[in-house]
């Protein structure tokens, strides 16, 4: 294994970089999120043309970069340390790689050059707030109950009486990007209790029915909205004859699950970090007692634990890139660094930090808002463990040889002259050790 970049990724890193450093500080974040979209849609555009962010991990025979997820991961390193708000988790880390896994040809042709040329986004509405466990980052749904399991709530699909596709009916209450994306991809429960199953669907903006409004949220730089079906129109995604595939619908979720996660770990790192190095920065400058704060030795050992947090994250989330299946151990790792380090730099601040409208408070609010989304730590963790059989129960040891000629021996002297006459044998004498033998309770 080469842990060094590629020279290509080492390009896209600084090519990105360069362009967020210029385009993107923390007051073109706070007017960008203000906006009608959520985000810079010049912005986004210039990305997406001259860089291919939205196509970097979508095959080049549909229009895409051709890279891996491992590229992919790396390019939100940097959007997380810019605060990027765009469409770029919603669209190419959740919704790009569904299509491609359960698309159908004509599908796939359809959709996937648009969203890797950014002409095109895409949001995944999981009903209620259940996208962690949508993508089995804090647990195992093989079933699919989180989609509605055939009772009220969640989103229920229905055949149309025409077999004109199908139709829609409840509610998303947390979706990345649902209010400006053109396409939604919903997961929705069919078949009622008979023929329980979780398909997934793909609803356009002016479906009749469709109700979207833009939610207030912590965190303004993932803008969510809550998405309404009153008797949607849908069409299934894969073929027509696709519901023998509903079994994938869960599967494909965790796969992907496990690729935004490695995604999501690198950008709260490049989070952490860049709160860190503006906290660096700010106490060399602050002075108290005629000196810089950054001179105090505590001050020198909470920038340090910090510093060493940091880095282990970010070892965590570059070997999470290589093996997605560490990745919910790696979000978690990142997200525990990204709250830290957010807290921490509002103290080291002082009281300007204290204060709402101050920078820090950017990426405090980030670190709160993913872990309610994608979290939290210990479920995380927890999932981690139980994938990995931490907890599992020993297996039972088969008997050595050894016993087993040892018990037939001794099973082998015991007289059958009682056994053959129904007679029990006399006792023997007890061993000068042996414990003495529980007294019988007899009711009188």
């Amino acid at each position: 294994m080469d842990a060094a970049f590629t020279a290509e990724q080492d390009a896209i890193r600084r090519t990105l970089r360069e362009i967020l450093g210029k385009r993107c500080g923390p007051d073109e974040v706070k007017a960008a999120v203000r906006t009608a979209a959520g985000h810079d849609r010049e912005l986004w555009q210039q990305l997406s043309r001259q860089l291919g962010l939205p196509g970097i991990a979508v095959a080049e025979e549909y229009g895409g970069v051709g890279c891996t997820p491992a590229d992919l991961a790396l390019a939100c390193e940097e959007t997380g340390r810019a605060l990027l708000p765009s469409p770029l988790l919603a669209t190419a880390v959740l919704c790009a790689p569904l299509v491609a896994a359960l698309g159908s040809g004509a599908q796939r042709s359809a959709l996937l050059p648009p969203l890797a040329s950014g002409g095109l986004t895409a949001a995944l509405a999981v009903p209620g707030p259940l996208l962690a466990t949508a993508l089995a980052l804090t647990g195992e749904d093989a079933v699919g109950q989180w989609s509605g399991g055939g009772r009220a709530g969640g989103i229920q699909a229905r055949p149309g009486e025409a077999g004109d596709g199908w139709r829609l009916y409840g509610e998303a209450a947390q979706v990345l990007d649902g209010h400006s994306a053109p396409l939604l991809l919903v997961p929705a429960h069919a078949g009622g209790f008979a023929r329980s199953r979780t398909l997934l669907f793909l609803v356009r903006e002016d479906a009749p029915g469709l109700v979207r409004s833009r939610q207030a949220v912590l965190d303004e730089t993932r803008p969510q909205a809550r998405i309404q079906l009153r008797d949607v129109p849908a069409e299934l995604l894969g073929d027509p004859g696709g519901e023998g595939r509903a079994a994938d619908v869960p599967a494909a979720l965790a796969a992907t699950g496990r690729t935004a996660s490695a995604a999501l770990a690198a950008e709260a790192v490049g989070a952490a970090d860049q709160a860190l190095a503006r906290t660096v920065e700010y106490v060399r400058q602050r002075e108290q007692f005629g000196r810089a704060i950054g001179s105090f030795q505590a001050v020198k050992h909470r920038l340090a634990d910090l510093y060493v947090q940091v880095q282990a994250a970010r070892s965590a989330a570059y070997y999470a890139a290589w093996d997605p299946d560490q990745g919910g151990l790696a979000l978690a790792q990142a997200l525990e660094a990204l709250r830290m380090t957010a807290g921490e730099a509002i103290q080291l601040h002082g009281g300007i930090g204290f204060t709402w409208e101050h920078d820090a408070h950017l990426y405090f609010k980030r670190a709160a808002s993913d872990e309610l989304l994608f979290g939290p730590v210990h479920r995380l963790r927890a999932h981690a463990a139980d994938r990995a059989g931490l907890f599992a129960p020993a297996p039972a040891s088969a008997p050595t040889a050894a016993s087993a000629s040892a018990s037939v021996s001794a099973s082998a002297s015991v007289p059958v002259s009682g056994v053959a006459s129904g007679v029990a044998s006399p006792p023997t004498a007890a061993a000068p050790d042996a414990p003495p033998p529980a007294h019988e309770k007899v009711a009188v």
